[in-house]
């Protein structure tokens, strides 16, 4: 019995060296040589710190930076829950969002929604809008709006709110993606932005969209996705050329 089962052993041995320890060894030593930048991990320097990877987007959100998509990965851009929301698009939880109450009994944001995301990407952008009610009916003591209240808002059933921006909002500015690490952003969501970066920066904004026009990838092979700009990138390079005053 023993000499039938010694070649197995042998060839399980040989196998779990091959593949376990030899072959992971030299495909990682041709990918370092070959693909350096890639096999560790597409990272952004600046300043001797790695600060981040061009394939995982990051939050931003002072006004003389370009922001990103929603994330639904952890508390956002977690690369180690990397998922979507699972809402479709008939979901009112996803519309409209949703309230919780906290370990104090105190109402708070469960999930924000389309709608409340909307609101803000107008105020912030300068977008014109139209409201069935006026905000101001939705601030808090300190005169912010209060994400609670546009939520309840928007789910009333008898008088929901009603929000209309003067013109589209881009897809991606309000919704998640799939992995919720996307560094990219579409060319119409970037350049909404462009008025309220070149704003905090104080310069004008045509040098802002010609940053951005310079960030801007195109379709993969031509045919591939879609236009995007990569955030972090350009953030970085605006940060370069234009520090804040």
């Amino acid at each position: 019995m023993l000499k039938a089962l010694k070649p197995g052993f042998l060839m399980m041995l040989v196998m779990t060296v091959l593949t376990g320890l030899v072959y992971p060894t030299v495909v990682t030593g041709i990918a370092r040589v070959v693909f350096r930048d890639q096999a560790d991990g597409s990272l952004i320097v600046s300043n001797g710190r790695v600060i981040g990877s061009r394939l995982i987007g990051q939050t931003f959100t002072r006004p003389e930076y370009i922001r990103p998509r929603p994330s639904a990965a952890g508390a956002g851009y977690d690369p180690t829950a990397s998922a979507g929301t699972n809402l479709g698009p008939t979901s009112a939880k996803l519309i409209n969002g949703t309230t919780k109450l906290d370990d104090k009994k105190h109402e708070v944001v469960d999930f924000d929604g389309i709608k409340d995301r909307i609101v803000h990407y107008c105020l912030d952008n300068g977008i014109p809008y139209r409201s069935s009610r006026p905000l101001d009916a939705f601030t808090d003591a300190q005169g912010h709006l209060d994400d609670v209240k546009l939520i309840k808002a928007f789910n009333d059933d008898k008088a929901p709110l009603v929000f209309t921006p003067a013109r589209p909002i881009p897809a991606d500015a309000v919704t998640a993606s799939e992995s919720g690490l996307d560094p990219h952003i579409s060319p119409a969501n970037a350049q909404a932005q462009v008025a309220r970066v070149a704003k905090a920066r104080g310069v004008p904004v045509e040098q802002v969209l010609e940053m951005m026009a310079r960030h801007t990838e195109g379709r993969t092979f031509g045919i591939l996705g879609e236009p995007r700009v990569n955030v972090l990138e350009l953030n970085l390079d605006l940060d370069r050329r234009f520090p804040r005053k």
